[in-house]
């Protein structure tokens, strides 16, 4: 896992943790139905936050025999887990448990003001969680605004902890509305809203992410960015006269393999088609260092003929 993605990941975790503490308290003193779906809503994303971490670990193995291309794809099996369990024990819990409010009403009616001010702390510690995020998204975002950014990202860690902590931040939002609400109206049905309405906002985001991991977990092209540097690459070498095709996938975050057919002189002899394709190599892999596993196949290309198998280079989709 990359240094910035892991920092993001030991703030959020440091910050869940303090937070579950506070809010089960909090929960003890009141019973607000808000106050235990946050509970159990920062305990999920502690879960989350050292999923990563053993993800991120795994990953790191060696490639043996069996896994011949390494583990680089954990990090991905374990965000997806980090999205069912953000679903179910976070939003379907909280869904749950606001029905179950709204159906059997009760004020707050000791220790008030206890999870007023147990939100408005885990607020101000949530915020340095997600500032901290946002800091390491920046070094590596670029020009590129959050939304392609999340959606365009190989790497899982540190889009699963943005996503993460929007919607903490917006679900203590939510949950100081409801707490609120019942307070001044001693209804407590305005609780379970607050309580179902977090419920709704982590299924949303759970799913948003599933969807994400699934896409990373099939496999997908290298970046648009990535492709254009590694197709220069191959185009400005020495005795290649064309790129016929190429295909890239990403093993892992920082892992990518390039499979490619070049097109070399017909009257070119084995030794310079041989130093062709060491040239390309170290080229590709100047350019773009997260090719890893490079295989070019050098053919003869004829103007006119285009064969099926012989697709033009692709842009990589945005999925």
């Amino acid at each position: 896992m990359a240094g910035g993605g892991t920092k993001a990941v030991v703030a959020a975790l440091l910050a869940n943790t303090g937070i579950a503490i506070t809010k089960f308290a909090a929960w003890g003193l009141t019973q607000s139905a808000s106050m235990l779906a946050e509970a159990i809503h920062s305990v999920a994303d502690a879960g989350n936050q050292v999923l990563l971490l053993v993800g991120g670990k795994r990953a790191q193995r060696q490639a043996n025999e069996l896994h011949q291309f390494g583990f680089g794809r954990e990090r991905y099996v374990y965000s997806f887990i980090v999205a069912i369990v953000l679903f179910s024990v976070g939003g379907l819990f909280a869904l749950y448990e606001g029905w179950h409010k709204i159906h059997d009403p009760h004020a707050i009616d000791h220790w008030k003001w206890v999870p007023v001010a147990v939100l408005v702390a885990a607020i101000i510690m949530e915020t340095f969680s997600f500032r901290t995020a946002i800091v390491e998204a920046n070094k590596v975002r670029g020009p590129v605004g959050w939304a392609r950014f999340i959606r365009n990202a190989r790497s899982p860690e540190l889009p699963v902890i943005l996503l993460e902590d929007f919607a903490a931040l917006t679900g203590l939002v939510l949950a100081l509305i409801g707490v609120v609400l019942t307070l001044a109206t001693g209804n407590g049905v305005y609780d379970g809203l607050g309580s179902m309405a977090i419920g709704a906002l982590l299924v949303c985001v759970a799913v948003f992410l599933a969807i994400e991991m699934k896409s990373l977990l099939l496999g997908e092209s290298a970046t648009r960015e990535s492709q254009q540097k590694i197709v220069a690459a191959i185009e400005n070498t020495p005795g290649v006269q064309r790129l016929i095709h190429i295909k890239t996938l990403h093993l892992g975050p920082e892992e990518v393999l390039v499979a490619a057919k070049l097109g070399v002189e017909p009257t070119t002899d084995a030794a310079v088609v041989a130093q062709t394709i060491n040239a390309a190599e170290r080229a590709i892999r100047e350019a773009e260092p997260m090719s890893i596993h490079v295989y070019l196949e050098p053919d003869i290309y004829l103007e006119n003929y285009t064969p099926a198998d012989r697709p033009p280079v692709p842009e990589a989709p945005s999925h």
